[in-house]
């Protein structure tokens, strides 16, 4: 579904006056009825990591951590946070409602003071490979009331977190699949990312195709596939970090720096087609013609070569 920047930013505006909760996005979806509830959810999903991106300093000072963690203390001590709160009452969700009060996500709320816990009981610095694997498992947390307050957390957490990373993963997955299906049934001939990355190929779209196709008027060479909804704030990421690389060259691993002037020969590539199966800003669709395609679904008026010599 493709939203003009004057729809994009009412929503944004919208969403900038509610807290990033389940009970907002159901208001959201009601305020925007004839949004795809997918689109909305990834637009909300983007605004709220947009906050967290901007204040996120503020929430890792050595004060601010040392302030949520003691909530967990003494009572007899309103700052502190997190250990005041559970000496009162252990089942309580303390650390998720504490996220929700300082208005951060409660997945890295359970990250400061996991970690904060483990530097205190260890006399070290957590490595983060254990803190991320505490976070996925809760139960190797060593102090079982802090492993039901990560849990509590990390499922109550929309937008952040170990529970949502599995299933953006899978989501992008399930589209990287469809697109295949697609491919394949419309009988194209196509490379997938990981036989380039076997080859030893760097930066890599998700489908090179090995004979190019015209979609709208435009040869398409490559094909990659975003379960997202395009913003200007991800599309030119994306831009900068994949899109162009893929337009103007394929790198080879370099594997030994003294054969970097070998290892730099490029090939191009050439234009290509990026699918926002959740939306884009219509107006950043404006690099068709230096080469960057935007659909929010797979083309169906693809022309093949087989269907440009027939014609003629």
């Amino acid at each position: 579904m493709k939203l003009s920047k004057a729809q994009y930013d009412e929503i944004a505006q919208f969403l900038g006056h509610v807290q990033p909760t389940r009970q907002s996005l159901r208001k959201l979806k009601e305020r925007f009825p004839s949004q795809s509830q997918s689109t909305l959810l990834s637009i909300f999903s983007q605004e709220y990591q947009k906050q967290i991106k901007r204040t996120h300093a503020k929430h890792h000072t050595a004060e601010a951590i040392e302030t949520y963690y003691q909530r967990y203390d003494l009572p007899s001590h309103p700052t502190r946070r997190y250990l005041s709160g559970v000496m009162k009452n252990a089942a309580a969700p303390v650390l998720l409602e504490l996220a929700n009060e300082v208005d951060f996500a409660p997945s890295l709320m359970a990250r400061i003071v996991l970690e904060r816990f483990l530097q205190e009981q260890e006399g070290t610095i957590p490595s983060k490979t254990l803190i991320n694997s505490m976070l996925r498992d809760p139960s190797q947390i060593p102090d079982g009331v802090l492993a039901n307050q990560v849990y509590q957390c990390t499922v109550n957490d929309c937008c952040y977190g170990p529970l949502v990373d599995c299933i953006k993963h899978a989501i992008g997955h399930e589209h990287e699949v469809l697109l295949r299906e697609m491919l394949l049934e419309k009988n194209l001939s196509f490379l997938a990312e990981e036989q380039l990355r076997a080859k030893g190929y760097d930066k890599t779209p998700d489908f090179i195709l090995e004979v190019p196709v015209a979609v709208e008027g435009h040869i398409i060479h490559w094909i990659e596939s975003k379960a997202s909804f395009g913003d200007e704030c991800s599309h030119q990421a994306y831009l900068h970090d994949q899109f162009w690389s893929y337009w103007n060259r394929f790198n080879l691993k370099r594997s030994q720096k003294h054969l970097s002037c070998l290892l730099d020969l490029v090939q191009r590539f050439g234009p290509g087609l990026v699918i926002y199966w959740y939306g884009f800003i219509e107006e950043l669709d404006c690099h068709r013609e230096r080469g960057i395609l935007l659909k929010d679904c797979f083309p169906t008026d693809i022309v093949t070569l087989r269907h440009s010599m027939a014609q003629h």
